[in-house]
């Protein structure tokens, strides 16, 4: 069914492909417990920080949010990891480039003591990491 081209699933493999190697690359996986810092009913969000990598992820059928502000605990820059609106590899449309750099803003949100906004598109989610010299995404 993946080598099928009128069908999608090639994009479902592409993903569960990148995200493996992403978890290997990062080892959230193998990381500690993670800490959830915002579980919004209303606007179907969830985030969570585990293993160095930030995870958002909108399950909101048709609201997308553009600046949408998440604490995160270590302030800095962070840079995509996975973005599942990748046009090429996944299927998606393109709205959020792979590579945006996030910055974070000192001040508590969330529990966290540091916050950043991104821009995160309906029934999408978008994994960034700290940089600490990486710039493999």
């Amino acid at each position: 069914m993946v080598d099928d081209q009128l069908l999608r699933y090639k994009y479902l493999n592409e993903f569960d492909a990148a995200m493996n190697h992403a978890a290997a690359e990062y080892g959230w996986l193998e990381a500690p417990q993670g800490y959830v810092s915002l579980k919004h009913e209303e606007d179907k969000m969830i985030v969570f920080e585990r293993g160095g990598v930030l995870f958002v992820f909108n399950f909101h059928g048709v609201k997308s949010y553009v600046d949408y502000r998440v604490g995160v605990d270590v302030a800095g820059e962070y840079g995509v990891v996975l973005n599942s609106d990748e046009k090429e590899r996944f299927g998606g449309f393109d709205n959020v480039k792979s590579e945006c750099v996030y910055f974070t803003t000192v001040g508590e949100w969330h529990g966290r003591k540091n916050w950043l906004q991104v821009c995160v598109f309906c029934v999408c989610f978008l994994w960034v990491a700290y940089f600490v010299g990486l710039y493999s995404v």
